[in-house]
């Protein structure tokens, strides 16, 4: 019965909520883990949850976070079912998650990483001049990897300077495109095999995740940055990130992202806080006393 549960749940979450088929999977994961522990989840008691604490111990705070997260979704849809007279989520573990900054390139490196890519597009190889086009999107438009992978090649405008984009949970969003990247995605198109729906076809479908992944990382290490500071969704924070620092505000940056929640959108702000703490210490008069420290307070006048 627990699989047949699991299996209505999930069902659940791809009507009500439009949930896409990588995050049902993850959900499936961490409910079936949780069953092999405590046995089916439908009938196991608040006790037998406490076991799932010492099972996750090793597990890092975010890890466990979503696991518990992904148990009292199942056992609120349980409840609203019919399926359990109770709620036993109180017993779930409640770890202290910190949410860690996102990684950010600097201007430099961005400058250095389309240098690369400007040289290597110079010639008529499509595989280069597709790189440059994605890398476009990426940093220009703020796109995540499976939007830009999954691109229609009806998305893309033939005079309006926007995407259609297709996000999380199925939802439409118009993305801006800048004219850098509308001339690297039209130079793409005359160089693109024709006969595929996508813009970024490979063989049977479009390009994977995967690829797009490692082409970024390779792009990367011919430009002398470290690979292992460079991905698609960091290429996503800069392009947050230095947009925030141009003066745009947080609403028009949660429009641009796609993001449903604007808490989601704020941690750019601790971003931004941390860049303005460093401008202070280089550029405040005090700072040739020994600057600002941050957290520091300047003493207060008598």
């Amino acid at each position: 019965m627990s699989h047949a549960a699991i299996e209505d749940f999930l069902a659940a979450l791809a009507v009500d909520r439009g949930a896409a088929a990588n995050t049902l999977a993850a959900y499936r994961r961490d409910l079936e883990g949780a069953a092999q522990i405590v046995g089916p989840l439908e009938d196991a008691p608040r006790g037998a949850l406490a076991k799932l604490g010492t099972a996750w111990a090793d597990l890092a705070p975010a890890t466990v976070a979503r696991k518990a997260s992904a148990l009292r979704q199942f056992f609120g849809f349980l409840e609203d079912e019919g399926l359990r007279v109770d709620n036993p989520s109180a017993a779930l573990p409640n770890p202290a998650r910190r949410r860690s900054l996102p990684k950010v390139l600097d201007h430099d490196e961005i400058a250095a990483l389309f240098a690369q890519a400007e040289q290597e597009a110079e010639g008529d190889k499509p595989a280069a001049i597709r790189l440059l086009a994605m890398l476009e999107l990426l940093y220009g438009s703020g796109l995540r990897a499976t939007e830009l992978v999954a691109l229609p090649l009806a998305s893309v405008p033939r005079d309006a300077p926007f995407l259609t984009i297709t996000g999380k949970g199925g939802k439409e969003r118009l993305v801006p495109m800048g004219t850098r990247a509308r001339s690297a995605v039209s130079r793409w198109l005359t160089v693109r095999a024709e006969g595929s729906p996508w813009l970024f076809p490979s063989r049977m479908s479009h390009l994977t995740r995967i690829r797009l992944y490692q082409l970024i990382k390779g792009l990367a290490q011919r430009a002398d940055i470290p690979p292992a500071k460079i991905s698609p969704h960091v290429l996503r924070h800069a392009f947050a990130t230095h947009l925030l620092e141009g003066g745009a505000d947080l609403r028009a940056l949660q429009t641009l992202l796609g993001h449903a929640d604007i808490a989601t959108t704020q941690i750019y702000t601790h971003v931004e806080a941390a860049r303005l703490v460093a401008l202070v210490n280089e550029r405040h008069p005090l700072a040739s006393h020994g600057g600002l420290r941050e957290g520091q307070q300047p003493d207060s006048a008598e």
